[in-house]
């Protein structure tokens, strides 16, 4: 990295955030983040808790909170419900995040997961959301309708109710475009492909998602960057894929970089793809090149890694582990 870039990069303080530029984060299908620690878990016996952690969560609403961490200015829309809402309303005050969610009857889903430190395993068990609604999504559209007046960047992401049409983050992709507006999409199956058919800004699919989008395997990094590139010339402005231990590739124009973190010790894996498109959008926001953005986008990434909870660690902390992340240039 250059000087001049690695003084921007460097520019990372909340009280250098430009807040002129706002971004929003749309999650069709928030939920409660339920982390039970249980050292040696054993399914089918009695486990005993050593400690847990509630967080809000859902893809959107964990890339908002990285963002306000960084001193970004971010709102949050999607759907909620109002039985258990004040978990999310508690946040969104404490971060500063603007909360512009759509509230309806019920109960927002939860997501536990338990973690078993001694082994390094994660059991994830998912519980379904809430039930999909034609005028909630039409009060969600107009949600999004007040926010595109004065926010610049749109972050779709995340699974759907069941129900939800295929088409969604299609349409909103179509829509947002139309005025302008640069959306990163996030997500997995049909609805996100057929979101990536309208051509947002950028995506980021992880390496399973992926292959699911192109409909093949990809066993190597030459696949992967074979993969990508269909995607770059098909349209898309900027594909980043990652791929946990292994890093990511970063992609946008003719620039093709492969990027690769240090080991850290995992506490968590939840929200660190978040993390990675928070770092992303952060460093557009300050004008980084692909490499200072893959840079910022990998320690966030990292910094999550290491904590539980969407919560970045101290910006010395993120900024120490910048210096750490390797990155080659890719042939195309």
């Amino acid at each position: 990295m250059d000087t001049e870039t690695a003084e921007v990069t460097r520019a990372t303080g909340a009280a250098d955030a430009d807040t002129t530029i706002r971004v929003a984060t749309v999650t069709l299908n928030p939920a409660i983040d339920q982390t039970i620690s249980i050292p040696n878990f054993a399914a089918g016996q009695v486990n005993r808790v050593e400690w847990e952690q509630a967080d809000p969560g859902g893809k959107g609403v964990n890339v908002a909170a990285f963002l306000a961490d960084f001193g970004c200015a971010v709102s949050v829309t999607g759907i909620l419900g109002t039985d258990n809402i004040e978990i999310f309303r508690s946040f969104f005050a404490d971060k500063g995040i603007a909360d512009r969610f759509v509230t309806v009857p019920g109960r927002t889903r939860a997501n536990v997961k338990i973690l078993d430190t001694p082994n390094k395993r994660i059991t994830d068990i998912n519980l379904p959301g809430l039930p999909f609604s034609a005028e909630s999504l039409t009060w969600l559209r107009g949600a999004i309708d007040t926010l595109a007046v004065d926010h610049d960047w749109f972050v779709l992401s995340g699974s759907t109710p069941s129900g939800t049409p295929e088409t969604v983050y299609a349409e909103m992709v179509a829509d947002l475009r139309g005025r302008g507006k640069n959306v990163v999409l996030d997500a997995s199956g049909p609805a996100f492909a057929r979101g990536v058919a309208a051509l947002p800004y950028a995506i980021k699919p992880n390496l399973e998602e992926l292959e699911e989008l192109v409909g093949r395997k990809l066993p190597d990094e030459a696949a992967v960057l074979a993969a990508v590139l269909e995607l770059i010339d098909r349209g898309i402005g900027c594909v980043v894929v990652s791929m946990g231990a292994d890093g990511a590739i970063f992609a946008e124009g003719t620039a093709r970089l492969a990027v690769r973190p240090p080991a850290v010790i995992v506490r968590s894996t939840v929200g660190a793809g978040d993390a990675m498109v928070a770092g992303f959008i952060a460093g557009r926001l300050r004008g980084l090149d692909l490499e200072g953005c893959a840079r910022l986008a990998t320690a966030f990434s990292l910094g999550t890694l290491t904590t539980v909870g969407p919560h970045l660690p101290p910006l010395e902390t993120i900024e120490k582990s910048m210096d750490e992340i390797d990155i080659r240039v890719l042939a195309r």
